[in-house]
Parts: structure tokens; C-alpha cells; sequence
């Protein structure tokens, strides 16, 4: 990767909710995620122990959020009853133009990199809508298998898993 393509990662304050509102109302966002409410001011005002939230820079200037939880002690439940030891991960790029350079890939890569340094973690969870076919594609690229179809509130998802083992052969055959 070039220097000038070198993605960081940063947890996300609430200095940051007004670029959060604003990516909530951008289209790629809205039609991956379209029922969710994320409460910007409550949730980044608190930082417990089973969740990040990450904002993806590129030279210094956000184009990206990441989330990433433990579905078995996250307090809502989202995910139900979960054995331990998974994670999961929410991510989008902010801005439609900076959409298909490759930056996706480089945030989830770091993500999973984040997930798997934990040596319990055995296997990350995603779930796309399931009319969200290109998600679909972007994850399998990067070794998701799919799981099951599941209902997530008002959300038909598809639900994908990375396990431990074929991420590290995905990274192994990474440049």
C-alpha cells in the first residue's frame, strides 16, 4: 500500500457526532442500515468494556466508522444468546466519493487484525441486509462464510462468520 493510501484508526469522541449525523444521512449508509438509530451522543459519551468505535482516517481526514463488540456482553442483546469469544463488526465509508478505492477493504483488514490480536477471539460476525449483495461479495473476498438468513428488528440479514483459521490463511496469501 502507498503511504498515500495508509488508513488509521481512532477511537470515535464526541467531537465526532456531527460527521456521524451527517454519514447517517448519506445513501450507501442509509441503505445498508436504514432502521438504526444510533443515539451518536449517548453511545460515544460511554465506553464499555465489550465495544469499539473506531473512526477509519485517511491522511489524517475521516472517510470511515468501524464498530466492533462482543455479541455475548453487549447490553442490548442484538446478536441473542452467542457463545463467548466472537466478535462483531459494523463498518461503513462515510462519503459515496470515496467509495471503491479500496479503503473498505483496508478498514476491515484492520479491524479483523484488531478482533484476532485478542488470541480467545475464535471467529468474527457481520450482518448485511440481505439485498445488500455487494456487501455480500466484499465480505466473501475477505473470507466470510455464510451462516443463516436472520431477522435483526425490522432487518432481513444474511449473517456471515470469519473463523480464526481462515482469516490467518487469508492474511498469510495478503501482500
Amino acid at each position: 500500500m502507498s503511504e498515500s493510501n495508509v488508513i488509521t484508526l481512532r477511537p470515535a469522541t464526541l467531537a465526532d457526532v456531527g460527521l456521524l449525523r451527517h454519514w447517517d444521512e448519506q445513501p450507501q449508509v442509509v441503505a445498508a442500515d436504514p432502521n438504526d438509530d444510533w443515539g451518536w451522543e449517548v453511545e460515544l459519551a460511554r465506553t464499555p468494556a465489550w465495544r469499539e468505535q473506531l473512526i477509519a482516517e485517511l491522511k489524517g481526514l475521516p472517510i470511515g466508522f468501524i464498530q466492533i463488540i462482543d455479541p455475548a456482553q453487549e447490553d442490548s442483546h442484538y446478536w441473542g444468546d452467542v457463545p463467548a469469544n466472537l466478535r462483531a463488526i459494523d463498518i461503513w465509508i462515510g462519503e459515496p466519493t470515496e467509495l471503491g478505492k479500496g479503503y473498505g477493504t483496508t478498514m476491515m483488514r484492520l479491524a479483523l487484525a484488531r478482533c484476532f490480536a485478542d488470541p480467545e477471539v475464535t471467529a468474527v460476525l457481520i450482518d448485511p441486509l440481505t439485498s445488500n449483495t455487494r456487501a455480500h461479495r466484499f465480505y466473501q473476498r475477505l473470507g466470510f462464510k455464510f451462516l443463516e438468513y436472520r431477522r435483526f428488528g425490522d432487518d432481513d440479514c444474511s449473517v456471515y462468520r470469519l473463523d480464526r483459521a481462515t482469516w490467518s490463511e487469508f492474511n498469510a496469501q495478503s501482500p
